[in-house]
């Protein structure tokens, strides 16, 4: 069922058309996620489905009554308003709701009208519908997972932007809609907040559309991928890995003058391919690990210390560092240590970067990772330690693109002596047929850089870089506001680079893509190296974490069987165990019969839906008990012999 439909919407900005004459159905259920170059019209096309923007032609239709909840690049707040109150106005409705199913269930106790027996069951399938019926809880994961908990009082208009996207993304999860519209949800967060927003959303009973850089993210969640280009949309069914391999076949069909896209959509098919199939077989194991020590550590718990030991001992052996010696050195550190105010980045901190190391620095927002890059640049010190530096030539990018001179336009940018030549890597090249390879048309050479959108001027800021001679790139969140094409523009320079890579990013297709090598900001002032993909250190980290619960798990049941393990069985017990088999099969019998009922209106209207429910919920409760005491008695029969 369609929730919304565009028919041949023109959208004009300026006299040029941002879109034209595109149609476009959003079904029940689907997940959309809306790629293209950065200024293709994305941010335009969920406004005009939102409603929110004018339009030169064409018709939006919506299902009646069709409730659309929307997310921004950069959220705005009512002035004034604190993080927990922000938090609290997004619940209203679903609290109203609440409210009224308490005071219709105590009508219901005095009257079973038709009418009240209705609206309990909608304001149940509404709250069951939108998982609400532990809001409390529901709200202090959502706060603990986008680290929210320092900020509650805090008033939302001195928080940073990223802090901001936060609260905005917690609110999101609590809007009660048919359709959830989201600009670049996962800018600014962490690789942990990434999975926790990936899990929420696809627990949503709603359909989605989302703009996204991230490859991952976009493969994980859509079922279908639109694309924005040339003020048209192409659809693509399914995930990242098929947008792919159906945009290599259309691409194939055209002119030459795709053929510098083609290459790149080949290469990154071919890698995405064999990268996701390795995740998944990870990831299977992973769970039949989990699975099978969970049965196993119930009679064995040492066999969990056993399985850590073995995990980190793998992890240690494949992390040996092998044939490095014959490298330049270009920074080597000895116990460094840095802290800002009260809080340590890094202690204890021994690196040696070598001239060909590509090296990924990943962790959690705010644990120092671009202060670490700023100590190595020289433009900010340390507390101890000792660094040295060899004869090395820096290239730096970041988001600021201070190497752009606004005034001038790409031409002069790239030709400041005159001339349109520029040297790159020992070869002399024409500056169009360079800045082609960064999908610039000819036109654009003498654009002004400030006549640029942010996604162009990081384009520019980008080929600019790899003119220069260097032996060392550091990098500090580069893909940032850069579109999809772009970052595969980026990722082939750099994997054919031959100097040392050393970057900051959250983007776990981007770190798996090029580092050889993690940096990993564990918190505390805890920096470790592993010599493994991002994607298998996270999975090894979520493995280590689930063989910690287990192990609480079994010492807490230990415990309890402990204190309750007499010699032998009571004649108490040993009657209940004679019994219990009975009783339990009586419950199942009375349990088939109440659901049977919650399912025949004659019966529900008569005895009262309320009074059926309440009795199947105890006849449950009372089930899962007797069945826990069996299973008790019966294990304590046989250990007793």
């Amino acid at each position: 069922m369609a929730l919304l439909s565009l028919f041949e919407i023109t959208k004009t900005y300026e006299h040029k058309d941002i879109l034209k004459n595109i149609s476009l159905s959003i079904q029940e259920g689907e997940r959309i996620a809306v790629v293209g170059k950065n200024g293709s019209g994305k941010s335009t096309l969920l406004k005009i489905i939102m409603g929110c923007e004018d339009i030169e032609s064409g018709e939006r239709v919506t299902l009646g009554n069709l409730q659309i909840a929307y997310l921004p690049q950069i959220p705005s707040f009512p002035r004034g308003m604190s993080v927990e109150g922000a938090i609290e106005e997004s619940l209203d409705e679903l609290k109203k709701a609440h409210t009224r199913l308490e005071i219709v269930n105590l009508e219901l106790q005095k009257s079973q009208e038709k009418k009240l027996l209705d609206e309990y069951a909608t304001l149940s399938a509404y709250i069951d519908r939108h998982n609400a019926w532990d809001l409390n809880a529901r709200v202090e994961e959502v706060i603990a997972h986008f680290e929210l908990e320092d900020l509650r009082h805090r008033v939302i208009d001195t928080l940073s932007g990223g802090e901001q996207k936060r609260v905005a993304l917690s609110q999101i999860l609590f809007k009660q809609c048919d359709l959830l519209l989201l600009d670049e949800p996962t800018n600014h967060l962490d690789v942990e907040m990434v999975e926790f927003l990936e899990q929420k959303l696809l627990s949503l009973k709603c359909s989605l559309l989302f703009i996204s850089h991230d490859r991952y993210f976009i493969e994980n969640l859509a079922t279908r991928v639109i694309e924005v280009e040339n003020a048209k949309l192409t659809s693509f069914e399914g995930g990242y890995s098929s947008y792919l391999a159906k945009k290599e076949e259309m691409l194939r069909a055209l002119s030459k003058e795709h053929e510098v896209l083609l290459k790149l959509l080949k290469s990154e098919e071919e890698w995405l391919r064999r990268g996701v199939r390795a995740r998944l077989k990870r990831n299977e194991g992973r769970k039949k690990r989990i699975f099978e020590m969970r049965e196993k550590a119930k009679t064995n718990p040492s066999i969990i210390n056993k399985m850590k030991l073995e995990l980190e001992r793998e992890r240690k052996a494949f992390n040996q560092e092998e044939g490095r010696n014959n490298k330049k050195m270009l920074f080597e550190a000895h116990n460094l240590y840095k802290k800002l105010g009260d809080k340590v980045l890094f202690q204890d901190l021994n690196l040696r970067i070598l001239q060909r190391d590509k090296i990924a620095i990943v962790g959690k927002n705010g644990s120092g990772k671009s202060s670490l890059l700023k100590v190595l640049l020289g433009e900010s010190g340390y507390d101890s330690g000792e660094l040295k530096r060899g004869e090395v030539r820096i290239g730096y990018f970041d988001q600021h693109r201070a190497m752009l001179d606004e005034s001038k336009d790409i031409l002069e940018t790239f030709c400041p002596n005159g001339g349109d030549r520029v040297q790159v890597r020992d070869k002399n090249m024409h500056v169009y047929g360079y800045l082609k390879n960064f999908l610039f048309p000819k036109e654009f050479l003498t654009q002004k850089i400030s006549q640029l959108s942010g996604g162009e001027k990081n384009r520019v800021a980008l080929a600019l870089l790899f003119t220069k001679e260097y032996d060392c790139l550091i990098l500090d969140e580069p893909t940032n506001d850069l579109d999809i094409n772009t970052i595969n523009i980026l990722e082939e320079y750099l994997q054919s680079f031959e100097g040392c890579i050393l970057f900051v990013s959250h983007d776990r297709y981007f770190v798996d893509k090029i580092a050889q090598k993690l940096l990993v900001f564990e918190g505390g002032g805890k920096v470790v190296e592993r010599y493994e993909s991002y994607s298998e250190y996270l999975e090894d980290k979520k493995e280590l974490l689930e063989y910690a619960l287990i192990e609480k798990e079994v010492a807490r049941e230990q415990k309890e069987k402990k204190a309750k393990s007499p010699t032998k069985l009571s004649y108490k017990d040993q009657r209940a165990l004679e019994l219990l088999p009975q009783e339990i099969e009586g419950l199942e019998m009375r349990i088939k019969r109440l659901e049977l009922e919650l399912s025949d209106p004659k019966i529900y209207e008569q005895k009262g839906i309320v009074s059926i429910a309440n009795e199947l919920e105890e006849c449950k409760r009372e089930y899962e008990a007797k069945l826990e005491q069996y299973f008790e008695l019966m294990e304590r029969s046989e250990s007793l012999g």
